[in-house]
């Protein structure tokens, strides 16, 4: 219960210190890119039909796919924790308010998915995507729809999925190139 008082300061701390007309703006908008992972399904798609960016659009659509197993089918109805708002009906949300459970964030799995499956393939995209990604981990906090801990292990999924998505993307698709 202490672990919940002090997730729930984070974010009321949050709501206190940085909500600004701007963020309340842009936020939604970073989130809603996410959702489904759609932004990240897009640029697997693009890499995948770029024949020099293939090797990469492989391993990230590998992370993807082991990310909505792992997370969406299995840890989230396993665990199925509640979301924050729920303790606080007195707030108004940004967005509407996520059916399923919270236990981890599938927007930051996803994203990070993407941004260490770029790592580990050996792609310079990783950078710009982990930008995007860290600020979807933050819109997720920001609009009161994760946990600290949600977001924090959707980092860790993330970037478990993501490591073994390049592994079986290399191991897998991706034929050795010719000299």
């Amino acid at each position: 219960m202490e672990l919940q008082h002090a997730e729930l300061a984070i974010l009321d701390w949050i709501q206190l210190h940085l909500r600004c007309g701007f963020l309340d703006w842009l936020m939604p908008f970073v989130s809603g890119l996410s959702n489904h992972g759609e932004v990240w399904i897009v640029f697997a798609a693009l890499l995948l039909l770029l024949q020099k960016q293939r090797r990469y659009g492989v391993s990230a659509a590998c992370a993807l796919t082991l990310d909505l197993v792992a997370c969406n089918m299995i840890l989230k109805p396993l665990i199925d924790r509640g979301r924050p708002f729920l303790l606080r009906p007195d707030l108004s949300l940004l967005v509407p308010p996520p059916g399923d459970a919270s236990f981890p964030s599938g927007h930051t799995a996803a994203a990070f998915a993407v941004v260490f499956a770029l790592r580990a393939a050996g792609s310079p995209l990783w950078l710009p995507a982990l930008a995007l990604a860290a600020v979807t981990a933050f819109s997720r906090l920001y609009l009161y729809v994760h946990w600290p801990t949600d977001v924090l292990g959707g980092v860790l999924l993330g970037a478990a999925v993501g490591w073994a998505g390049a592994r079986l993307a290399k191991t897998t698709f991706i034929k050795p190139e010719k000299d």
